[in-house]
């Protein structure tokens, strides 16, 4: 059975050539036309990827966005012509695990589905090694075959890109990533102004993982250098 992608786009030509495009792949094709379509779709087929315009009507990209990750987690790459950083900060900070500008390359669209549907299917080991079991450090405990991470006994609801940041961090505690090697080993593609990308990916998750993300335990920066996991004693 072929995976199912949700487009979204008020332009309906773009719709019809995406999903030309991700049919040649292999894919199952729903198209919306509005944010409101998509939200309707969702509750009502199972969809393994969205591919969303931010300006529509009745209910915009970053709207619909929004509401999605109230229930899924399922990956959603954002399409806009809006190509500015702020644009792209504010689709990853809402919840999106990717965002492509118009015009798009169709080659590199279709390169970006299959490496988000990649890392859903199989949040798996990234290049670190095989443990079994659990991995603890202070109040935060990684299942690492159910793929969850837990702080003080909850779990936390993390995106498919945040569970694969957070167990490259809890398998190399203490390690100083730089920001491209994050992109590297997450995204599985070369970094290219991958900064920002990062950036808002890490603040999300101290959001959900840090008792005070202005003032974080775990995840810190090192000046300079990257991100690194500070290893915690049992306990704290």
């Amino acid at each position: 059975m072929s995976d199912c992608i949700l487009v979204v786009d008020d332009d309906r030509e773009i719709v019809k050539a995406i999903s030309i495009l991700l049919e040649g792949e292999g894919y199952e094709v729903l198209k919306a036309y509005d944010g409101l379509q998509a939200l309707d779709i969702l509750a009502s087929r199972q969809v393994r990827l969205v591919l969303i315009d931010v300006m529509m009507p009745k209910l915009d990209g970053l709207s619909a966005l929004m509401r999605i990750r109230e229930k899924q987690n399922i990956p959603i790459i954002v399409l806009s012509a809006k190509s500015e950083d702020s644009d792209k900060v504010l689709g990853l900070s809402m919840g999106a695990d990717d965002y492509v500008a118009k015009p798009y390359n169709p080659q590199e669209l279709a390169a970006r589905v299959k490496s988000q549907l990649r890392r859903y299917t199989c949040l798996g080991d990234i290049h670190a090694g095989s443990r079994e079991g659990e991995i603890r450090n202070g109040r935060l405990l990684y299942h690492t075959d159910e793929k969850i991470l837990y702080a003080d006994g909850e779990p936390v609801k993390l995106t498919p890109t945040e569970t694969k940041i957070v167990e490259l961090f809890m398998r190399n505690q203490g390690r100083v990533f730089p920001a491209e090697e994050i992109y590297r080993r997450v995204w599985e593609e070369e970094a290219y102004a991958s900064e920002n990308t990062v950036m808002v990916h890490i603040r999300r998750i101290r959001e959900k993982l840090e008792l005070n993300p202005k003032e974080p335990e775990y995840i810190k920066v090192v000046w300079g250098i990257g991100y690194k996991m500070e290893k915690q004693e049992k306990g704290n």
